[in-house]
């Protein structure tokens, strides 16, 4: 009997939405990352749910219209992660003028259906929302997107998927593929202990971000052009730049623009340029003229000058944009292409592109380009029906984990968790709620006192948290923790913690490793 019906390639936002659509709908679901979830593209964002602006400028009008709608889906199913953000846009009489940015934003507003965000508006940047720019800023406008927490985004949608079934297999390459039986025979070597194992799969779905070419090549091993243009794109993040919560989206004479965007409470998120990119996606780092840019960039607009000590933490990566031509990396398509082959009964979906806000479409998209090939002949011997609770599109309905609450109960939702865990902090209960919605009890589970807890390492995290981690979000290493899972690096970054929360990883990690041993030989 083959193993899964659809075997997945890469652990981003893309890999694991896929992998959460098909587990839904009853089919057996297998996913290899070949470093940790989300540690690629998905990581590497500029933290947005957005339709895209500027691309109106691109006429991107499906993407832009698609990336609206999902706006408010991810908002009502991930309301812990997606929250509603307005933006300011400060009129700069030398660039676009204003009756074109209202039309923008017009279309912006009506595009995408909007329901329950706020519309765009003009403001007055003499008042409050202006007090941090420079003086000759008199008259913006302000309109609605949203923010988010991309890896907590994937690694949700990948604890979802094995919540229904799929396995989800981090820090595992895949070494080879090759067809087999009308199927495919992949060949997987364990990252950490080198064990390796073979599975068989119906379907192969192939969404490696920017390493999507090299699995199409070297990997399966099929003959063809490279489709994926690497530009890369970087970010910095300073100390908190302005008190309110509205973000800034600043225009540039060079026709870009620049996002600056309350982060994490106590710090502001600059980015992202655009440039290609050649070498290892892996080994991309920020340029010094990367962060020049941007500095440039928000000193054009902010009173307060920010200079490079105000840097606290940058970040760089390379988006895997489909090979439209275009002759700058800004001016690239951010849809996604998906190219489905078959070969001896052999299926290989390649999926390019994309942007984080539309992943739950490309994931539905894919699933109905292999319906075809998978027909009713699945590894599990199910029928078509059987074990699919939500039937087709069942995902924009249904939460991800812990987010199972009316968006407008978040607070409602925080006083709770204080109520039935009296020793948290109201600042603590935010962060954990932000973090684990209503999951956050998973975490907390039984404690009565913060010593019940375990060791705190500093800025709130525990031991118990760092247990659930583990347990339940795959993470392995210190960086899992600190940076993808809950952000804490940006206060414990240097700090001694960093060595305790190893050692106390290493050491859960030994004596779980141990308890299994001991269950499966059966002591």
């Amino acid at each position: 009997m083959v193993d899964y019906d659809i075997f997945v390639i890469g652990g981003g936002i893309n890999g694991c939405g896929i992998a959460r659509d098909a587990a839904g709908r009853g089919y057996r679901v297998g996913l290899a990352e070949m470093n940790d979830l989300g540690s690629g593209t998905s990581s590497w964002s500029t933290k947005l749910i957005h339709g895209g602006l500027r691309y109106l400028e691109q006429y991107e009008f499906r993407l832009v219209r698609h990336a609206l709608k999902e706006r408010e889906v991810l908002i009502a199913i991930a309301p812990h992660l997606v929250r509603p953000l307005r933006f300011v846009l400060p009129h700069h009489s030398g660039l676009r003028p204003a009756w074109l940015l209202r039309l923008g934003l017009f279309l912006y507003d009506h595009l995408g259906g909007r329901e329950t965000l706020a519309k765009s508006c003009a403001v007055d940047l003499d008042g409050p929302l202006g007090a941090p720019l420079r003086n000759e800023f008199h008259k913006g406008f302000e309109y609605s997107d949203a923010k988010v927490d991309d890896t907590r985004l994937v690694v949700l949608n990948a604890r979802d998927a094995a919540d229904r079934g799929a396995d989800i297999m981090v820090r595992t390459r895949v070494e080879r593929v090759r067809p087999a039986d009308r199927g495919w025979l992949l060949e997987l070597r364990d990252a950490e202990d080198g064990t390796t194992r073979s599975v068989t799969a119906r379907t192969l779905v192939n969404a490696a971000g920017p390493w999507v070419d090299l699995v199409d090549h070297e990997i399966v091993g099929r003959n063809g052009p490279d489709s994926v243009r690497l530009v890369q794109g970087s970010h910095v993040v300073t100390r908190r730049l302005f008190d309110h919560d509205r973000a800034y989206i600043f225009q540039n004479t060079d026709g870009r623009i620049v996002f600056a965007i309350p982060y994490q409470g106590e710090f502001t998120l600059l980015g992202t340029t655009d440039r290609d990119y050649s070498g290892d996606p892996g080994r991309a780092t920020i340029a010094e003229e990367e962060v020049g840019y941007l500095l440039e960039a928000a000193n054009a607009y902010f009173e307060k000058p920010v200079r490079r000590e105000d840097v606290v933490w940058s970040f760089s990566g390379v988006r895997p944009l489909y090979d439209d031509g275009a002759k700058k990396a800004q001016e690239g398509t951010r849809d996604y292409t998906l190219s489905l082959t078959e070969a001896g009964g052999a299926a290989l979906l390649n999926c390019f592109g994309g942007k984080i806000t539309t992943y739950r479409v490309l994931a539905e998209d894919a699933l109905a380009r292999l319906a075809g090939p998978l027909g009713s002949n699945r590894a599990s011997g199910r029928s078509a029906n059987e074990g699919r609770a939500h039937g087709a599109g069942w995902t924009a309905r249904v939460p991800l984990p812990g987010g199972d609450f009316e968006p407008a109960a978040l607070h409602e939702t925080i006083e709770a968790l204080r109520r039935d865990y009296a020793f948290l902090s109201p600042g603590e209960a935010v962060r954990l709620v932000d973090l684990y919605g209503t999951r956050a009890r998973a975490v907390l589970g039984n404690a009565r006192s913060l010593g019940d807890l375990g060791r705190d390492f500093g800025a709130g995290l525990s031991e118990a948290e760092v247990r659930y981690l583990i347990d339940h979000e795959w993470a392995r290493t210190l960086e899992d923790v600190l940076w993808r899972r809950t952000k804490l690096g940006l206060h414990l970054a240097g700090t001694a913690a960093e060595e305790a929360i190893s050692n106390f990883m290493h050491a859960y990690r030994k004596g779980e490793d141990a308890r299994t041993l001991r269950q499966e030989s059966g002591v």
